[in-house]
């Protein structure tokens, strides 16, 4: 299984001085929630760590060898990534767009086969859009696409899950079919990240969070630690109230 080092990570947030440097290590099996404000750098964070985007000084290492040396189509074997945005290269089926996640899998000009195909199908089914599977992708509401993002990552099949908002346009039935699902991942031994908006699905399904000021502070561990109401008042610059709901803490904003 695949584990992702950050060492002396400092993300580069145009505009901010530097913050704490981030030291930790994402182990198989984590289900890592990074929470925070507009601007505190999550999604940054995200695309540094999928080797997108360069980071001001430290650097994220890829069972152990630095992420920077390594091709794209090894780096996109072990590890993957849901973007909070998307636009539509070229006309394209949602079949064809899920299958999009074989391709690190394959050679140059190679053509997807049987396995590769089977692999979509039950992706598309699992994310609930199989019977979506001849539409194009332009044609498709927000929640439809981004049940598709994550069947494109499900085929991929990576080792390290990293997703940016994964429940944005989705209604809570999906919401929690795919909080579900990456918990399984996560249960298979997978590791995953996730950016967060959402306080509340962070309690109930994370079991470590990364809390990013927009100042640039920053702290982390595991979940119970991090719940402590001041620390989150302090990150979202809102009151909570906080209470019991089948064994996990809600927060509530207070007027």
């Amino acid at each position: 299984m695949s584990r992702l080092e950050i060492r002396d990570l400092v993300i580069d947030v145009p505009g901010r001085v530097d913050g704490r440097a981030l030291s930790l290590s994402l182990e198989p099996g984590q289900m890592w929630g990074v929470l925070g404000p507009n601007g505190a750098g999550k999604t940054t964070l995200l695309h540094t760590l999928a080797g997108l985007r360069a980071p001001r000084r430290g650097g994220v290492l890829l069972d152990s060898r630095p992420l920077a040396v390594l091709g794209r189509r090894q780096v996109a074997r072990a590890l993957g990534l849901v973007f909070q945005e998307r636009h539509d290269g070229f006309p394209a089926t949602v079949r064809e767009t899920a299958l999009i996640g074989r391709h690190p899998w394959l050679s140059p000009w190679q053509m997807e086969g049987g396995e590769d195909l089977r692999l979509a199908e039950e992706a598309l089914e699992r994310l609930d859009v199989d019977h979506l599977a001849e539409r194009l992708v332009s044609t498709l509401s927000g929640g439809e696409r981004q049940r598709l993002a994550i069947a494109t990552l499900l085929t991929q099949a990576p080792q390290i899950w990293l997703a940016d908002e994964p429940t944005n346009h989705l209604d809570l039935h999906h919401q929690t079919a795919v909080m579900a699902l990456l918990a399984g991942q996560a249960a298979e031994g997978k590791v995953v990240m996730m950016c967060l908006h959402d306080l509340n699905l962070a309690a109930r399904w994370c079991d470590h969070l990364l809390l990013l000021y927009p100042d640039g502070e920053a702290c982390w561990g595991p979940r119970d630690a991090m719940l402590v109401p001041g620390a989150l008042e302090r990150l979202y610059g809102q009151r909570l109230a906080t209470a019991e709901v089948d064994g996990a803490p809600v927060f509530v904003p207070v007027r």
